[in-house]
């Protein structure tokens, strides 16, 4: 019969999204350079670029879930997708892999580094202390990661009020996180610029806020949708995917609380306020 589907997978329709993504992208990083150097319509033009990121993900992500709605995510697709999640996980790792190599070549091997003096911490910085704020952040994260899971289950016994649940306390928990962090920069007793130490924790903890926020959006589109009733027990990847990226957001954090406030802060004066 012509149209007769004989395969397992799903052939996708001609989409802009793939060409409107790359140029959104392309503006968001230029209006973000253009920003920072404070050119002429640099705000616009970084504004500009992350209204068309968010138009791109709203647009691109309701294709793919009424394609879900319409059964096309066979046992096939699903799995494929889930390849596609661990993937772009594993490539998240060897990004912060980037940033942990820095800040380990600067603290074992300072004496290779004029700015730093020879020793790590660099003398004359005080660091925060890792037992405040670090530590609570590193509970909060924690916590949030146990709620997550207890949406997930929720979810596969058909729980819906407990999925909904689960999912506001990570939320929650998520933007406290934001909060704290947000906070804990504002307070830093260093600066980015003009310090080896400094650039290396803030490019290294900040990436990792920023993706804590990303996992905080991607998990409240899943509460929205957990509102509509789109998953069942058998079909939610939408939320597995978003609890794995939540977990690795945990595991990310535990390594820079280890790495970054405990042991690359050790022996250096800790910052009274």
């Amino acid at each position: 019969m012509a149209g007769a589907k004989s395969h397992d997978y799903h052939i996708l329709p001609p989409s802009p999204w793939p060409l409107l993504g790359a140029f959104a992208g392309l503006f968001f990083a230029v209006g973000a350079i253009l920003y920072m150097h404070s050119a002429p319509y640099g705000g616009f033009a970084w504004t500009f670029g992350v209204l068309s990121v968010m138009a791109t993900m709203a647009g691109w992500w309701g294709q793919v879930i009424k394609e879900a709605k319409a059964g096309d995510h066979t046992p096939v697709v699903a799995l494929h997708l889930r390849y596609g999640m661990i993937l772009f996980i594993a490539s998240e790792v060897m990004f912060f892999v980037g940033w942990f190599w820095a800040f380990f070549d600067f603290s074992l091997f300072p004496s290779t580094v004029d700015a730093v003096g020879g020793v790590w911490p660099p003398k004359g910085v005080e660091v925060i202390n890792p037992f405040a704020f670090p530590l609570l952040n590193t509970l909060i994260l924690l916590c949030s990661g146990t709620t997550v899971t207890w949406a997930h289950h929720a979810l596969l016994h058909g729980d819906r009020k407990g999925t909904i649940a689960g999912l506001w306390c990570t939320i929650l928990l998520g933007l406290t996180f934001t909060g704290i962090q947000g906070w804990e920069y504002a307070h830093a007793p260093f600066a980015f610029k003009g310090l080896n130490y400094g650039a290396a924790f803030f490019m290294a903890t900040g990436f990792h806020g920023f993706h804590v926020l990303v996992g905080t959006i991607f998990l409240i589109v899943n509460l929205i949708r957990a509102y509509k009733g789109d998953f069942t027990p058998r079909q939610h990847f939408g939320f597995e995917a978003a609890a794995w990226y939540w977990h690795f957001v945990d595991v990310v954090w535990l390594f820079l609380f280890v790495t970054i406030y405990v042991w690359g802060g050790w022996g250096a004066p800790i910052h009274a306020g």
